[in-house]
């Protein structure tokens, strides 16, 4: 029995809590959150001790593992005390606020050989996931282009971050995780709209090593959720609706190679048939938890490592400097 506990128990956090109280073998000894009545409320649902400051629950309870569920800004001073005292830890995204205390993190865990995954729970979805093996098994052949389309309303919750530190980690560790390479330039455009004192809206375009285009649409101003993940290649085009984990090909009829090249030149791309694909659903976030405690026992390697939360960052803070600029960022 692994024991666990919540550092943090916002929108985030109290899921987190909920579903280790699920998950078999971990058992949820306590949760700590500076809005001591939050902990309380969180803590009494699940019959665990409420803890205001998360030192005295990393003292007292002893847990081996624990998420980091707190703002951004305080993930560099709980992950290190975390680690410090022997804990693994899952740290939500993004990483840290500034690439040198995502490093930072990474040299400690690797220190004291303690797990450090990174809470990028897109990757956890069933779709994407069957969609990672239709990739690997070359069902697209060849990869042109990714387009990531995230969007949906103001969140409440954020205050200390823009949309896109907020959402674009999410989607360009799709695209690295989808194609395993990382882009070579990129350039965006943001803009401050509404409600924030950070940019609440982006298009950015990404260059893959090999020739793959990446696109980016991010905001929080369309007044509906809207999950989308384009992947076209030589052979169609799959598209994946995150928020219903359903998987769609849409097959590229002349792809097949049953044209003479002169006819297929004259022809060009033309509609083939539509598949829905069966997608056993399963809660994203209940994935990547089990996936973390079976890194902590050893069962198998950490599936989001703190290099790839450290390469989200990286990319997602360069869209920004290119929207600010205006300029192409080279990496």
């Amino acid at each position: 029995m692994t024991r666990t506990a919540i550092i943090g128990v916002g929108s985030m956090g109290k899921n987190h809590a909920r579903v280790y109280t699920e998950i078999p073998n971990s058992e949820l000894v306590g949760v700590a959150d500076e809005n001591f009545e939050l902990a309380q409320s969180v803590a009494s649902r699940f019959g665990v001790k409420a803890y205001k400051d998360y030192k005295e629950l990393l003292i007292q309870e002893k847990p081996e593992a624990v998420t980091i569920a707190v703002p951004t800004a305080n993930h560099i001073d709980v992950a290190l005390q975390a680690l410090d005292l022997d804990t693994h830890i899952l740290v939500e995204k993004p990483i840290a606020a500034t690439l040198e205390e995502g490093q930072r993190i990474i040299n400690k865990a690797r220190e004291k050989q303690k797990v450090l995954m990174v809470g990028h729970i897109v990757r956890f979805n069933s779709a994407i996931q069957v969609l990672k093996e239709k990739l690997q098994n070359g069902d697209l052949g060849r990869i042109y282009q990714i387009f990531c389309r995230r969007a949906g309303p103001f969140p409440q919750r954020i205050r200390d971050v823009g949309v896109v530190i907020d959402l674009a980690p999410h989607d360009v560790d799709i695209m690295r995780f989808l194609t395993d390479s990382d882009p070579v330039r990129l350039y965006a455009e943001t803009e401050q709209r509404i409600h924030t004192d950070h940019e609440d809206l982006l298009f950015g375009t990404l260059h893959f090593d090999g020739g793959i285009t990446g696109a980016l649409e991010i905001n929080w101003l369309t007044p509906t959720k809207i999950r989308e993940v384009l992947v076209l290649g030589e052979r169609g085009l799959f598209k994946v609706d995150d928020l219903t984990q359903d998987l769609y090909f849409f097959e590229n009829s002349q792809a097949s190679g049953e044209l003479w090249p002169a006819l297929k030149m004259l022809k060009g791309v033309s509609e083939g048939g539509m598949v829905r694909y069966p997608i056993n659903r399963y809660e994203p976030l209940k994935a990547e938890l089990e996936s973390f405690l079976k890194a902590v026992r050893g069962e198998i390697d950490v599936p989001v490592t703190g290099e790839d939360g450290l390469a989200a960052l990286k990319i997602s803070m360069a869209l920004v400097e290119s929207g600010m600029k205006h300029e192409v960022i080279n990496f």
